[in-house]
C-alpha cells in the first residue's frame, strides 16, 4: 500500500482529490491531509509518506518553500495546482507529475502508476543492498596496511574513503577513521568490491550505507550515519543505476 499525504490550503480541493483517489486509484492510502503547510512539514518528516500531493500557492508558505524546509524528502512528489506556470520549477524539484486543477481522473491514475513503478524499484534496491551486505559479511577480510601494522576488516564496516593527496582516510560505520599512505585509486583496487563506487574523484562510497540522494544544493549522498558525500555530475547517471538495480 502506498501512503500519501495531501497538502492544499483549500479544504474542498483536498476532499475532491481524496474522492478521486478513493474511487479511481487502487493501492494508495491517504494517511493525512493538511491545509496548513507548517503542520504538513512536521507530519511529512514524522510519517515519511511514499507520496505527497502538493499545492503551490498557499498563504504563509508556498509549496516550494515547504519542500525546502523538509528534512525528509524520500517521497514521490505530485504537484496539484490551478496554475500552469510552475512546471519548470516543479521539474527542478523532481516532481513525478504536474496535475492541473480540476484534476483529470486519467491523469491522476497515470501519476499513481508512476509512483507504483518507483516504489517497486526502491524495493528491488533494498533487496540488492541486503544481498550485498550478506555477501560482504561472509567474504574474506581486507588487509589495510597502517603505520607499523596491518588491520583486517570486513568491507561492510567501511562507509566511505576520502582522498587526501597521496593518502586516503577510511571512515568506518562506528564513526572511527584510519589514514592510509595510499592513493584512493589504490584503496579502491585493494577493496575490490561491487558494493563500492567512486562517486567523486576524492570519494569512494560503500553503496550499502547510502540512505538518500539529494539533488538540490549541489548533488550529494546522505549515508546512514548522517555524513554527506558530494557526487560528481559525470557520475550521477551511473550512480543512480547502481542504486536502483
Amino acid at each position: 500500500m502506498i501512503k500519501a499525504i495531501i497538502v492544499d490550503d483549500e479544504l474542498n480541493a483536498i476532499k475532491s482529490l481524496q474522492w478521486e483517489i478513493e474511487n479511481f486509484c487502487q493501492g494508495i492510502e491517504i494517511c493525512d491531509s493538511f491545509t496548513d503547510p507548517i503542520e504538513a512539514i512536521s507530519a511529512i518528516n514524522y510519517l515519511k509518506p511514499d507520496c505527497v500531493f502538493l499545492d503551490i500557492e498557499m498563504p504563509e508558505m508556498d509549496g516550494f518553500q515547504l519542500l525546502q524546509n523538509l528534512k525528509y524528502r524520500n517521497f514521490d512528489l505530485i504537484i496539484t495546482t490551478a496554475f500552469d506556470n510552475y512546471a519548470i520549477k516543479a521539474f527542478k524539484e523532481s516532481a513525478i507529475d504536474y496535475l492541473l486543477k480540476p484534476i483529470d481522473s486519467d491523469d491522476l491514475q497515470n501519476a499513481v502508476a508512476r509512483i507504483k513503478v518507483n516504489k517497486n524499484k526502491n524495493l528491488l534496491g533494498q533487496e540488492l543492498k541486503s544481498v550485498l551486505k550478506n555477501f560482504m559479511s561472509n567474504n574474506s577480510k581486507i588487509a589495510l596496511p597502517l603505520a607499523g601494522k596491518t588491520i583486517f576488516i570486513n568491507a561492510d564496516d567501511i562507509c566511505y574513503c576520502k582522498a587526501d593527496g597521496n593518502y586516503c582516510e577510511i571512515y568506518f560505520k562506528d564513526d572511527t577513521s584510519k589514514m592510509l599512505s595510499k592513493k584512493i585509486k589504490e584503496v579502491e583496487e585493494l577493496i575490490n568490491s561491487i558494493a563500492f563506487f567512486r562517486v567523486h574523484n576524492s570519494y569512494l562510497v560503500n553503496l550499502t550505507h547510502v540512505k538518500e540522494f539529494i539533488k538540490s544544493d549541489g548533488q550529494y549522498l546522505v549515508l546512514e550515519n548522517g555524513n554527506s558525500i558530494p557526487v560528481a555530475r559525470s557520475k550521477k547517471e551511473t550512480l543512480l543505476k547502481r542504486l536502483s538495480h
